[in-house]
């Protein structure tokens, strides 16, 4: 097994609970080595963290194990079987959560919606 395979796996089994359903892929291209994991459905939280940030971090650890062999690692996170629904399979409790967030998006579009140009500049500056 090559260095950044056996480090993921390291990795993700000390993250996930199920750690004998981690299942990793290795291929070679051009773009260099691509690692695909499968994990079982209810470790992809712990994988994928809040707003992605321990995937981020796992890149990026992978990132600095492919320049320590001259390659370019990349990770692609495989969406388990029962994971999330299909967006045509939307039940009634995800149509109520999308209404609630499109109102939510309207009332800031209308809030923060600039009256004149000087003013959308001033928006942009942070």
């Amino acid at each position: 097994m090559h260095e950044d395979q056996q480090f993921l796996e390291n990795l993700v089994k000390a993250l996930v609970d199920h750690p004998d359903d981690v299942k990793i892929d290795r291929t070679v291209d051009e773009m260099g080595v691509l690692l695909t994991l499968d994990v079982n459905a209810e470790d992809m939280g712990k994988i994928i963290g809040r707003s992605g940030n321990t995937a981020k971090a796992i890149r990026t650890l992978l990132r600095v194990v492919g320049m320590k062999n001259d390659a370019r690692v990349n990770l692609k996170i495989n969406e388990p079987e029962g994971g999330r629904p299909a967006p045509d399979s939307a039940s009634a409790s995800d149509a109520t959560s999308e209404a609630v967030a499109e109102s939510a998006a309207e009332e800031v579009a209308t809030e923060s919606t600039p009256v004149n140009l000087d003013q959308a500049i001033d928006d942009l500056k942070i």
